[in-house]
């Protein structure tokens, strides 16, 4: 007895460890807790209850006249051709870029064991300027655009044109770094151009797996158009903002409605098309089955991409010249001439740093909440044939389907403005997209540690907590922290419904044109964005290990 009271006195070696890591944390959040003004039982009071049930009460019966459901499709299909117009001029963009920047295809590379330091330099600094320009939200450059071009689909197709053409030409460099890359090395060796080695040596490779993530990415450009239409830049977003403000309850009921059916039929589209190209792909052994039965390889895809692309333009009344004309871009010198030299008074910054501190707040706190709302959800939307399994993913898909800022234009007006609303945005939208990816990696764990305890007669709960959460820990920890990668961005733009952070003070200082104290703010949004993508990405790799 003695023996064992003594072994029951043995310190746990893990124990300090774990204690220092939780006081770190109980150190990081508290403080966080109150920037973020984090005060859940403002839910239950009752004249947040009451606002919120009277603008609730509104959506009931959705507006079903033909003359509304008939506007709706039509801001729906703008919706579609903005993201298709945006993706084009992407492309156009970042298939130069990706030339220039890909090491792959430099010539002063070939024949030597180092690439010269200028190269070198020049092609890191390129790689740098595409990270800066994707750190900048969709909708800031929306707010911009606005500003120079006026309301309508013209600033959201700029706006995805220079956001998504420099996270499509960072992506593309990787894809194409991460191929064999002898081909188009002998085909400049023997003095073809870059262009040339790209189409004839790299593009083959790689074509499936460049055009799997191009209709992905334009799967977020159809999300994306929908929130930039809340400032100004037309479709659903404009439509359901313009509907929110005059508390048009039935309205913003089938606007959602139609923009939850437009994002799954996006979804699906998506989905439909990548499986598509992984089976016609270079890898897949059956390629020349999939073209011979008419697959994404034959021409009527290519058809019909270019038809959804002419239509696009066509249907928006713009053109590439427009946009790019010189005129346009005299426009738009003259109007970023407005932002320099950035404002850096005092006062200013110290705004600046309690909105930025506001914002990480929101992601930080927002990411929490959903990651454990959403390990929740995930257990039993992740056990098949069972009663709950149906009701929580229909709960994940309409969660994830709302995006963040339409969540927070709706907690608005029952929290009212502040960080408070965002971080709630951020944390019903997150628990969807966690949700999902965590009962999916449930579903996906070996069972065998799980069945050794079930055979051993432990109780569910026994066998989730010692079997099943610590297998799968390391993989939502990883999804968490790529979540707030994406949260950061979030919550930097939730500010213009109200919503507080840097995003609130960007949208004021643009509304009284104070361009100088705007571009103050966008370089400290960008900052924070990076920040947060390199802690992200640290720690993931450490899980990783």
């Amino acid at each position: 007895m003695a023996r064992a009271s003594d072994a029951l006195r043995i310190p746990d070696p893990a124990a300090p460890v774990r204690l220092l890591a939780l006081a770190i944390f109980v150190a990081v959040v508290a403080p966080l807790l109150v920037v973020a003004q984090f005060r859940p039982w403002v839910l239950v009071d009752p004249s947040s209850l009451g606002a919120l049930r009277q603008f609730v009460a509104g959506f009931f019966p959705p507006l079903l006249a033909p003359e509304f459901l008939w506007e709706t499709l039509h801001a729906a299909w703008v919706t579609v051709a903005i993201a298709t117009a945006g993706l084009t001029i992407a492309l156009l963009f970042a298939i130069p870029l990706a030339l220039m920047a890909t090491r792959q295809l430099s010539v002063s590379s070939i024949g030597r064991d180092r690439m010269g330091v200028l190269p070198r330099a020049a092609r890191a600094g390129l790689r740098a300027l595409l990270v800066s320009v994707r750190s900048v939200p969709e909708l800031v450059l929306a707010l911009l655009f606005v500003r120079v071009f006026g309301l309508g689909p013209a600033a959201g197709v700029l706006a995805i044109g220079i956001a998504y053409g420099a996270m499509l030409a960072k992506v593309f460099c990787d894809i194409v770094e991460s191929n064999d890359g002898q081909a188009a090395s002998a085909l400049l060796a023997n003095g073809a151009g870059r262009l040339s080695a790209f189409v004839y040596g790299t593009l083959p490779q790689c074509l499936a797996e460049l055009s799997s993530y191009l209709i992905y990415r334009w799967e977020c450009a159809v999300r994306a158009s929908v929130v930039m239409g809340f400032v100004g830049a037309g479709g659903l977003g404009q439509a359901t903002d313009t509907a929110m403000k005059m508390m048009a309850g039935n309205e913003v009921a089938t606007l959602l409605l139609a923009f939850m059916a437009l994002v799954f039929l996006a979804d699906l589209v998506s989905a439909f098309v990548r499986r598509r190209l992984e089976a016609g792909g270079p890898r897949s052994k059956r390629r020349a089955s999939a073209t011979a039965r008419g697959g994404l390889s034959g021409g009527w895809f290519a058809a019909a991409l270019l038809a959804l692309v002419v239509a696009s333009f066509v249907s928006l009344r713009l053109s590439l010249g427009d946009l790019l004309s010189l005129d346009a871009l005299a426009d738009m010198g003259r109007f970023v001439r407005g932002f320099v030299p950035p404002d850096v008074a005092p006062r200013l910054l110290e705004r600046i740093g309690t909105g930025a501190l506001e914002t990480i707040a929101m992601s930080l706190i927002g990411t929490l909440i959903a990651t454990l709302t959403g390990v929740l959800i995930a257990l039993p939307a992740s056990r098949r044939n069972t009663p709950g399994h149906a009701i929580a993913r229909l709960i994940l898909n309409f969660l994830r389907a709302v995006p963040e800022l339409v969540w927070a234009a709706i907690l608005v007006i029952a929290v009212g403005l502040g960080p408070f609303a965002g971080t709630l945005a951020l944390a019903l939208h997150t628990t969807g997209v966690l949700g999902r990816l965590f009962a999916d990696t449930l579903e996906n764990l070996p069972p065998g540690p799980a069945d050794a305890l079930r055979d051993n007669g432990a109780s569910p709960g026994a066998i989730f907590f010692y079997a099943r959460l610590p297998q799968a820990i390391p993989q939502f920890l990883s999804y968490a922290l790529y979540r707030w990668e994406n949260n950061i961005r979030a919550a930097t733009v939730l500010g213009v419904v109200g919503a507080g952070g840097l995003g609130q003070m960007l949208y004021f200082s643009l509304s009284l044109f104070q361009m100088r104290q705007a571009a103050s703010i966008i370089v400290a949004m960008i900052a924070i964005v990076l920040a947060v993508d390199a802690l992200s990405h640290g720690l993931r790799a450490r899980l990783g290990r």
